[in-house]
């Protein structure tokens, strides 16, 4: 029987993950809960699990008395002299209780008792499993859509995909295999409760890290990223060894690397600029492809007036806004794009500078000329004051 018992609970600690040294635990809080459904107490109880060969013992602890009240709690001495020779009234001694006198309604209060330690820690180990995986990628199967949600099966669990962390326009079907973020794992009664996303920007970021060998070293780090799932994303990137072009690395050779990614996320386009800690050059790269003439940011603010080519206003602004918006995202910056035309007239761009390679709004401008014509001024030869004398007496001949 013990060989049995011992057999079940290695294959439990196999196929469920459960440490044997808790089912026996769980087996000892069981012979104490039947002794005290038997008894109506169990205070003075005692049980031993050999937890090598499965042999278990029940003993309880009992005072010798003359005449016994309470057999839960007392034995007689003649009752303990069979056991002990030496007892004496007032003694404490150890009386083997036989598990098999129990009576059924105990036994099967017993076994409630293991099964529930079972559940429980089953529930405690799928828990800490895929709570240890939150904000991160797992592959699922798709197993049925339930209204606007659906069930991912991540392998021991089921996972909720709801309607709001679903790409808009994305279809699954019975037995697909999709990539999810973890984004949060609940512990209920009835187990771990996982919600998981296609939409969040995490995603985005654990598939570089898969895909991208560098990004998973560190040496490239994603330093921002901004998504509109399903059409978009942005992310900067910035390289911590010289060598290593940043850009390059996540777009791969050929864009094989890139590729993979936009695979998964069934098409969405994704812009991999450089991270720049100036953000005048952070904004330009972010609202790429649009080229930029001039940005003027203020971090204190935080906001910059970008001018664009009048040509390339729309690009820079992008379809329904979307490659602004996504550059203030992603650089955390309030944008004003402008064309040149545009920025003229409000006065916000007014000239550029071709020694300095730099644009003027009207007041720097007016302040760069006032310079200009008072450096003039000062670099004119001064007139001989002999020369003015003359000049003087030539007028005053004339008159």
């Amino acid at each position: 029987m013990n060989k049995e018992l011992m057999g079940a609970l290695d294959e439990l600690e196999r196929d469920k993950n459960i440490s044997k040294e808790t089912l026996l635990d769980a087996i000892e809080q069981s012979l104490i809960q039947a002794y005290k459904n038997h008894f109506g107490k169990a205070d003075n109880v005692h049980v031993t699990i050999n937890r090598e060969t499965g042999d278990f013992s029940v003993f309880a602890d009992r005072t010798v008395v003359e005449f016994v009240d309470d057999p839960a709690e007392e034995i007689s001495l003649a009752e303990a002299q069979k056991q002990n020779t030496n007892a004496e009234i007032g003694d404490i001694i150890k009386v083997p209780i036989h598990s098999d006198k129990f009576g059924r309604i105990a036994t099967q209060n017993a076994k409630n008792v293991i099964l529930q330690k079972i559940r429980e820690e089953e529930r405690k180990v799928l828990f800490d499993q895929y709570h240890g995986n939150e904000k991160e990628v797992v592959t699922g199967i798709v197993q049925r859509v339930v209204g606007h949600n659906v069930s991912v099966n991540l392998g021991k669990a089921d996972a909720i995909l709801g309607e709001n962390e679903q790409v808009k326009g994305e279809t699954f079907k019975p037995t697909e295999r999709i990539k999810v973020y973890i984004l949060e794992v609940k512990d209920t009664p009835k187990g771990p409760r996982i919600l998981v996303s296609r939409t969040h920007p995490g995603l985005v970021k654990r598939l570089f890290e898969s895909e991208v060998a560098e990004v998973k070293d560190g040496t490239v780090e994603i330093k921002s990223i901004a998504r509109e799932a399903g059409s978009r994303t942005k992310l900067a990137v910035w390289s911590n060894d010289p060598d290593v072009d940043p850009v390059g690395a996540c777009v791969g050779v050929n864009g094989a690397r890139v590729s993979a990614i936009v695979n998964e996320l069934r098409g969405e386009k994704i812009d991999i600029i450089n991270w720049d800690e100036n953000p005048a050059i952070l904004i330009e790269n972010a609202l790429s492809p649009a080229k930029v003439i001039a940005v003027m940011a203020d971090p204190d603010e935080k906001t910059a007036l970008v001018v664009v080519p009048d040509y390339q206003l729309s690009l820079a602004i992008g379809k329904e806004g979307q490659n602004a918006r996504l550059a203030a995202r992603l650089t955390g910056f309030k944008i004003d794009i402008k064309s040149e035309t545009q920025a003229r007239e409000s006065g916000d761009f007014y000239d550029y500078d071709e020694e300095d390679d730099e644009y003027y709004d009207e007041d720097e401008y007016e302040e760069a000329s006032e310079e200009a014509a008072a450096d003039e001024e000062a670099e004119a030869p001064a007139q001989d004051e002999s020369e003015v004398t003359e000049d003087a007496a030539e007028n005053e001949d004339e008159e």
